[in-house]
């Protein structure tokens, strides 16, 4: 019985220093909380005066924090226009224009000039100006002269972006997985096959880079077509009932124009007029007069003199005689 109550005694020590250590602990964790918690405070009310200069509108202090505006997703378009501008000058216009597209960063594309039947000058130029200076170039093309003509487009090719970008990193990780299994193929058919497949996904990888390209370009650079024509020197009547004068100018007109195809004809027909003229005459002259004659024509006679003639044929000698009978 001794021996029981020896070992019962340390029990309940035992138990107190246990208590006390999970006590001890439990107001460490409490005061380490308290603290977190009074500098979480802290921090948040120096973020929150830090951003307005004093405490976040609708907040008591509790813990209010400022959120950022949300960022715009880029967007990519492609704008193009088109430009009929009537001007004086068009050399000079058309030097303006390159100067303008120039000094924006932009350059010029195709460029095409021509002249009407009266002489009038037209030109035709595509130029290439950066999307930022877009408004501003086409602004200043349209005050180069007078405006006759203006059509403007834009395209939005956002989502062809995106997915041909995703399109790339995939197909990037497909042709890096074919060139990873080359490495572990032993066998020369399997070599071969990869290889072929290989080829194809480098194929569709270029394909889709290029395409990334031109997009890039498109929407990179605006594209402005500008036709340039020269102001008319005289102005065309005003339509009406055409007079005797209209019709006399119209009638001169008409005869001119005859009298000139005519004169054309002439001078086309003349080489052939005078090389006929020629060979005419050297017939005459030169080769007629050298060819055999021909023999006068003989008389129907023999040498034992003239041909006897046919005589007529002798009548019958039984003569009907009038008043004979049958």
């Amino acid at each position: 019985m001794r021996t029981r109550r020896s070992v019962r005694r340390p029990a309940p020590a035992l138990a107190a220093l246990l208590l006390a250590a999970a006590l001890a602990l439990t107001g460490c964790s409490a005061g380490d909380d308290a603290s977190g918690g009074s500098n979480s405070a802290a921090d948040r009310g120096a973020g929150n005066k830090g951003v307005s200069g004093e405490a976040a509108p609708g907040g008591t202090g509790s813990g209010a924090k400022a959120t950022a505006p949300p960022k715009l997703a880029a967007s990519h378009i492609i704008r193009t226009a088109s430009l009929t501008v009537q001007v004086k000058d068009v050399p000079k216009a058309l030097d303006q224009a390159r100067t303008g597209v120039e000094n924006a960063g932009g350059y010029v594309g195709n460029e095409t000039t021509t002249r009407d039947s009266e002489g009038r000058e037209r030109t035709r130029v595509v130029l290439r100006v950066p999307v930022e200076k877009y408004d501003e170039v086409l602004a200043e093309l349209e005050g180069s002269g007078k405006l006759l003509d203006r059509s403007a487009k834009a395209e939005d090719v956002t989502d062809q972006v995106v997915d041909v970008e995703s399109r790339i990193k995939t197909q990037r990780a497909s042709v890096a997985r074919i060139r990873e299994l080359m490495d572990q193929a032993t066998r020369l058919s399997d070599v071969v096959t990869l290889e072929g497949e290989l080829s194809t996904r480098q194929a569709d990888l270029e394909a889709l880079l290029a395409r990334q390209k031109s997009l890039k370009d498109r929407t990179s650079l605006a594209t402005i077509t500008l036709s340039l024509s020269e102001t008319p020197v005289k102005k065309a009547a005003e339509d009406g009932d055409p007079g005797f004068v209209d019709a006399l100018a119209g009638g001169w007109n008409a005869f001119v124009t005859m009298l000139r195809w005519l004169a054309v004809a002439i001078g086309a027909l003349l080489p052939f007029a005078a090389v006929a003229a020629l060979i005419v005459l050297l017939w005459l002259r030169v080769v007629r007069p050298r060819l055999p004659r021909r023999p006068a024509p003989v008389s129907a006679t023999t040498a034992l003199g003239p041909l006897p003639t046919a005589r007529p044929a002798p009548e019958s000698t039984h003569q009907r005689h009038p008043g004979e009978g049958d």
